[in-house]
Formats: structure tokens, C-alpha cells, sequence
């Protein structure tokens, strides 16, 4: 059921990001406004999380998750009847920016509530042997929902609702979700919830400067604004290796991005299991791949060396996620385990903030300037995970 409300929200948000190209340019919306909207909405994810966090010690996980779900489920359904409402010539671009931001912070504010909930709830019932394996498929959802996502969009593309059509269509299977969560996900222990709840009384939030998390939170804000660079630089390469106009260049975008999620899943439901590897194994590996995915982007200058390349970045970065979210939690004790899922949450909620508009300028001003960055930023991180000491503590996970 975790896994569901992760993929759901992953494979609707990346089909919203699949179509809001053409969205733009139909309504004649500037791409910076596009661009603006999503950097408001992490900025709500990043700042709120942390509270939801706290909440589900207090509440319990379960009610967080349909809080969260809730939240998707209402910014979704609004989007779409705004962007319904520009096709059809009711609302002008200018309201239509505004009001789309508005209900699209929505998301940042309330859909936030589910992710660290869902990381809470499972660090609460594994033990630390299976607790980096547990939240290693928990994050895969992410990964298999940036396949389906803008695999489905265009499915949903009805007459009328049009370019609309995917964001009403995920509104629906919120819906569904919802209804099987509530049914069929344990609820919480009371006790268990009471337990937490007197035990966090007085106590200060989780701050970032923690000193048992710092170190992951460090590798994590670092790790996820060099993946948004990245991601959100791809289509303009695409784009400009292939020479094509953007409509035609939009199905070798679509395979670049399905190959890269691919092999993020490879790492989050094979390797990792396969090689038993702890989160000192995936932050060092997460960052050496992602190192080498970045630098051979440099030199990448026809589709199948920018995918290839592409694709092994984000192995990388599909073994980064977990190694950082679970060593985190493993350096913390279960009293704290709500507070550094929501840290986690909003650390991966502020690196879509500045990042993506930062990478664009970059490739704006020099093609290559972005990776060259990137893969220095990331050589010394590598470096940092080899001589951390608690990234090394961090295989003390049995």
C-alpha cells in the first residue's frame, strides 16, 4: 500500500511534467513560468515536510499518508480545471499561471505528508538488518513511476479535456487509492502512537545540522541537486544532438528518461538485494556512478551516447537515494525515526528548488557547462564518502 501511494504520486507528477511543454505552448505560457510554478511547489514540500513528520509521531503514520494522498488528490483536481479552463479560452495565461501555482502548492504543503510518513511507518517495523532493503523499495516507486507516468499521459488525452486529460485521470486513481489505503494499510498501534508521542514531548525538531544526520543530509542535498541539473538538462541536449524540432525530439526524450528509471530500478530492486549492500556501499557507489554517468555526459553528442551516459548517472543516483534515506535512519533511534524521514522528505523536496533553473542557465551559457560542474561537485563527493567516518559507521546496520 506504501509502495502504491509513492508510485501514484510519482507517475502522476512526472506525467504532469511530460505534457506541461505543450500545456506551455498551446496557452502561451513562458517556460520560466512553467519553470517557477514547480520551484514554489518544492519550496512548500521542502518547508513542510519536517511538520508532517513530527505530526505522524503524534497521529500516527497512516492518517499522514491519506493526508498526503488527499492533498495530491485536491492539487490534482484543481490543475486540471484550470488547465481545462485555458484550453477552453476561459481563463487568460497570466490567471492561469497564478491559480495553477496556488492549487499546485497545494502539493507542496499537504501531499508532502505521505512521504516521510511512509518512511516512518516502515523504519518503525523493520529491524536495522532489513531496514535498508525495505526502504530501498520504498524509493523505487519513484523510479517506476517516472516510466508509467509519461508512458500513460498520452492515453488519457481525451476530446475535450485534451491536455488536461492526464492530470483529471490521476485525479481518479488518487481517488482509488485512497479508498484502498484506507481499507487494507495496518493501522497504527495506539500504544505505539502514545509512546512517541510522550516521548517527543519537549523535544526540538530534527535539525539538518544534527550531528548523526548531518553527514547524509549533506550527501543528499548534494546528490539530488546534481540529478536535477541533470534531469532537467537532458531534453534541451536531446533536443539540440538531434537537430529535430522539439514535437518530433519529444519520443527520444521519452526513451532517455525510461532508461535512466530503468536503471534506477536495476539498482533499488536487484543489485542492492543481490550484493547485500549496505548505505556506506550505496553512498560511495551512488556517488563514483553518478560521477561517471556525468563526466561521459560531457563528451555525449548524439542520443545513444547521451542516454547511455544518462542512464548510468542515474544508477547512481538510484543507489544514492536509499543509501542516504537509510543511513539516516539507522543513526538515529525509533523515537526519532518521524523527524528524520521528514528531513529526508525535505532535503529531497530542496533540491528541485533552485537546481533545475540553475542547470538551464548554465546550458544556456556553455552546452557542457552543467556536466563539467556537476561531475567536479560530485569528484568530491566521492571523496567525502571515503573518508567520512560516519558514512563508513553507517554498514553498522545489523
Amino acid at each position: 500500500m506504501l509502495f502504491l501511494v509513492l508510485f501514484v504520486t510519482a507517475a502522476g507528477n512526472t506525467a504532469l511534467q511530460s505534457v506541461l511543454p505543450a500545456i506551455g505552448r498551446e496557452l502561451e505560457i513562458p517556460d520560466v513560468a512553467i519553470a517557477a510554478i514547480f520551484s514554489v511547489s518544492a519550496l512548500m514540500w521542502t518547508l513542510s515536510s519536517p511538520f508532517w513528520a513530527r505530526q505522524s509521531d503524534k497521529r500516527g503514520r497512516k492518517k499522514l499518508v491519506l493526508l498526503g494522498m488527499s492533498g495530491y488528490l485536491v492539487s490534482t483536481a484543481f490543475c486540471a480545471l484550470v488547465i481545462l479552463g485555458g484550453l477552453v479560452g476561459i481563463l487568460g495565461p497570466l490567471l492561469i499561471v497564478i491559480l495553477f501555482a496556488a492549487f499546485r502548492s497545494l502539493f507542496g504543503l499537504f501531499g508532502s505528508a505521505s512521504n516521510p510518513a511512509a518512511q516512518a511507518y516502515v523504519a518503525v517495523r523493520t529491524d536495522r538488518s532489513r531496514r535498508t532493503g525495505a526502504l530501498a523499495v520504498l524509493a523505487s516507486a519513484f523510479g517506476l513511476g517516472t516510466i508509467v507516468g509519461p508512458a500513460l499521459a498520452p492515453f488519457f488525452i481525451f476530446p475535450f479535456v485534451e491536455l488536461s486529460g492526464p492530470l483529471f485521470a490521476f485525479t481518479a486513481i488518487a481517488l482509488v487509492t485512497i479508498i484502498l489505503v484506507q481499507r487494507y494499510l495496518p493501522r497504527d498501534d495506539p500504544a505505539e502512537i502514545e509512546r512517541l508521542r510522550v516521548a517527543g514531548e519537549g523535544r526540538k525538531r530534527l535539525s539538518w545540522f544534527d550531528p548523526r544526520i548531518r553527514p547524509f543530509v549533506l550527501y543528499g542535498l548534494v546528490a539530488g541537486n546534481m540529478q536535477a541539473v541533470l534531469s532537467q538538462t537532458l531534453g534541451f541536449h536531446i533536443i539540440d544532438s538531434t537537430a529535430l524540432p522539439p514535437t518530433e525530439a519529444q519520443t527520444f526524450i521519452g526513451l532517455a528518461m525510461m532508461a535512466g528509471a530503468g536503471a534506477t530500478l536495476l539498482a533499488q530492486w536487484g543489485l542492492i538485494s543481490m550484493f547485500g549492500m549496505e548505505p556506506r556501499d550505496l553512498c560511495r557507489w551512488g556517488a563514483v556512478m553518478a560521477l561517471a554517468g556525468t563526466a561521459t555526459m560531457i563528451f555525449s553528442t548524439d542520443f545513444y551516447a547521451i542516454t547511455l551516459s544518462f542512464a548510468l548517472a542515474m544508477l547512481g543516483y538510484g543507489f544514492a537515494r536509499p543509501g542516504f534515506s537509510a543511513g539516516a535512519s539507522l543513526a538515529v533511534d525509533i523515537e526519532d525515526q518521524g523527524a528524520a524521514a521528514g528531513t529526508v522528505s525535505a532535503v529531497n523536496g530542496a533540491s528541485f528548488i533552485l537546481a533545475p533553473t540553475v542547470g538551464v542557465a548554465l546550458y544556456q551559457l556553455y552546452e557542457p557547462l552543467p556536466y563539467i560542474l556537476s561531475a567536479a561537485v560530485l569528484a568530491v563527493m566521492t571523496i567525502y564518502t571515503l573518508r567520512s567516518r560516519a558514512i563508513s559507521g553507517a554498514a553498522e546496520s545489523a
